[in-house]
């Protein structure tokens, strides 16, 4: 079920006969803007000055609805979960895994294998449509990419071989952006250019959307393979979230080539946040975002076809069953 997003300011979310309710503070008498049974609400994604009454708090805890905070601009703050899922001897057996050096590398090794596969078939795509021929050397080089993770022995090299083909792979989307747009690499902390504030904007989504999943299933998120752990870092959820970067890519495109948001949806912000995405803009792209998470894709594994966020679970419990059976063979998606 999608999420609950809540975009505009000083709004208050209230529980009245099992419903959650969010009224405009900013009228006299409060305005109702959202009213759906508390029973729909699995998770609530919060941005900026949006409050909880207690009442709410502890409904949500309750039915462990997941209620997730950013900034007003979509960085991620923190977020309200109830009680852990009782995973212990799953849980340990991730542990475990984590101190087996080559179980790790396979597990890594499967990740970036289908995030770089997803770019490469999402540049491909495109290039045929538009008939991009600056388009063959990039696609080579990630083809080249896939091969040599393969031959690798070490996580750190890894990552060397995923961040070169990453930046080649930006090179091509940028072969698919217009001029207006003014993109030239990728980049971030701050974003400098629309499309990395979408960018941006996105992976934060996804990234909620990966630790859920990874939670769902009875994982620790924050002990991941790929990902460095650290304290306070999502690190399995990354790991997840790696193949399904591409989505994000695909949404961003489809709202920038289609018309969806124009450079007019962006101002000039503060020098810590020098390009703002305006309200409207990211109620737009939200809706651009769900759309394509509802869109539904065949599972290699299960042969059946999800909405892409199941698919988010699905491949998470693929994670399960490679730390259960200690086969680290990780498969991705296979978006076409």
């Amino acid at each position: 079920m999608p999420p609950l997003y809540l975009i505009q300011q000083n709004t208050k979310i209230r529980i009245r006969n099992r419903r959650v309710m969010v009224e405009d503070e900013n009228q006299d008498p409060p305005q109702m803007l959202v009213s759906m049974p508390l029973s729909q609400v699995e998770q609530v994604v919060i941005f900026g000055n949006v409050g909880l009454t207690t009442p709410a708090i502890h409904a949500f805890l309750e039915q462990n609805s997941e209620v997730v905070f950013l900034s007003i601009r979509g960085e991620y703050r923190g977020r309200l979960v109830g009680n852990i899922t009782p995973h212990v001897p799953l849980r340990r057996q991730q542990y475990a895994r984590l101190n087996d050096a080559d179980f790790v590398l396979e597990m890594a090794k499967g990740f970036v294998r289908a995030k770089l596969s997803h770019q490469r078939t999402l540049l491909m795509r495109h290039a045929r449509e538009r008939k991009i021929t600056e388009m063959d050397s990039i696609l080579e080089q990630l083809g080249e990419a896939l091969e040599t993770v393969k031959h690798k022995t070490a996580v750190s090299s890894l990552l060397g071989v995923e961040g070169s083909a990453t930046s080649a792979y930006f090179r091509g989307v940028r072969l698919l952006i217009g001029a207006e747009w003014h993109f030239e690499e990728r980049n971030r902390r701050p974003p400098r250019d629309p499309v990395n504030v979408l960018l941006s904007f996105g992976y934060t989504l996804l990234a909620e959307a990966a630790a859920s999943a990874v939670q769902t299933v009875g994982l620790d998120p924050y002990a991941g393979f790929l990902h460095e752990v650290a304290y306070n870092r999502p690190a399995l959820g990354l790991d997840l979230m790696e193949e399904f970067r591409p989505v994000v890519d695909g949404v961003v495109l489809w709202c920038l080539n289609s018309g969806r948001l124009s450079p007019a949806d962006f101002s000039p912000g503060p020098p810590d946040r020098p390009i703002l995405l305006g309200g409207e803009g990211q109620k737009r792209f939200i809706q651009a975002y769900e759309q394509r998470m509802e869109t539904k894709f065949t599972h290699p594994l299960r042969k059946m076809q999800y909405p892409l966020r199941l698919c988010l679970i699905e491949q998470a419990r693929q994670i399960v069953q490679c730390i259960q059976s200690g086969n680290a063979e990780y498969i991705g998606m296979g978006f076409r």
